[in-house]
């Protein structure tokens, strides 16, 4: 029987990895193209991983929010562009996009009016700060419905060429 961790702090790829009962090696045979010895480096966080070793545990692990996380908190780029998404179920998913765009129904029109000129002054700003942070609620909303779909699709639980065949109609 394999060793398991008794480790504090484990990091995400450890504990994915662990979660789905994977020794290092029965992972590196998942993976193919990753030793386990790579595996070790990654999870002791001697060694940042790749982007493609990112990409191929995402997949084998069938765990699509380990590419946010690497690009949230890994990637020099995408720490400054991409917010950490956190697994959510989906009814909180949907309330929480639902009354992000209720508030933006009522700043429409304010929108509307601060930017007309082209131009935001002094006393629009305020407006369009608060304006432009429900926007960006609104699109980590997306982007947690959409990695929750990924999940979804990756575990079975939607069926893809279903899935696939309603998004090309």
């Amino acid at each position: 029987m394999a060793r398991v961790s008794t480790k504090e702090n484990k990091n995400i790829y450890q504990i994915t990895r662990e979660g789905l009962k994977l020794t290092r090696e029965a992972a590196s045979e998942l993976l193919e193209t990753i030793s386990p010895e790579r595996i070790e480096k990654i999870e002791s966080e001697r060694s940042m991983p790749h982007p493609d070793e990112v990409l191929l545990m995402s997949d084998q692990y069938k765990q699509p929010s380990l590419c946010n996380y690497y690009c949230a908190n890994q990637c020099p780029i995408g720490q400054q562009y991409v917010p950490e998404i956190k697994v959510k179920d989906l009814s909180q998913i949907v309330l929480e996009t639902i009354a992000s765009l209720n508030a933006m129904q009522t700043k429409k029109n304010r929108l509307i009016e601060i930017t007309v000129d082209g131009q935001i002054s002094g006393d629009e700003l305020a407006d369009f700060v608060y304006i432009q942070e429900e926007l960006e609620k609104i699109s980590v909303a997306v982007e947690t419905l959409q990695l929750w779909c990924e999940r979804m699709l990756d575990t079975g639980a939607i069926d893809r060429a279903q899935y696939e065949a309603f998004k090309k109609s």
